[in-house]
């Protein structure tokens, strides 16, 4: 049996995103100004694999997104397939500890994980990440506390964190 990574297109408040999945769970969720930039994307990230597009199968993950989009910070249960190395995978579990609504800066990051982690590795391992939301590296942000780069732009990060932020303390209330 070949491999093979089936993906499918959704829209969402924040613009179109590519979904892709593995029979292990899903590769990437990725937020996409330019739908053909981001499959020639997944294709070279994937250039041993099949790409298919499967929107049928995969509308119901397509739409638990969308929600996911529109409320980050809502529980999704949904297997991932996160393709990295060891110490990106060690950055993305940090990531993944960091409760909806809060931030951590890369260096915090860096001192928890230890050597030889250090804040350029850790941005690095954001960078690598293509699960947005699901391995949420929107909620990494400079030692100031102010936004820096974020793979799918600030201007959807700062409404990501918002979003998270609103719920929160809306769940507090």
């Amino acid at each position: 049996m070949s491999k093979q990574i089936r993906c499918a297109w959704g829209e969402s408040s924040l613009g179109a995103f590519l979904v892709a999945a593995s029979d292990r769970g899903l590769v990437a969720l990725e937020f996409a100004d330019q739908p053909a930039s981001a499959l020639a994307s997944l294709h070279h990230r994937f250039a041993d694999t099949a790409i298919i597009e499967d929107s049928a199968d995969l509308s119901p993950t397509v739409t638990t997104l969308t929600s996911l989009i529109d409320h980050p910070g809502t529980a999704v249960d949904l297997p991932l397939d996160p393709r990295g190395s060891g110490p990106e995978r060690r950055v993305w579990d940090a990531l993944c500890a960091i409760p909806p609504g809060q931030t951590a800066s890369y260096g915090e990051i860096a001192a928890r994980l230890g050597p030889p982690h250090d804040a350029r590795s850790v941005s690095e391992a954001c960078a690598a990440n293509t699960l947005a939301l699901l391995i949420p590296c929107h909620r990494v942000v400079k030692k100031d506390g102010g936004l820096s780069g974020y793979r799918w732009g600030v201007r959807r990060k700062r409404a990501l964190l918002a979003r998270e932020q609103s719920a929160t303390a809306f769940a507090l209330a």
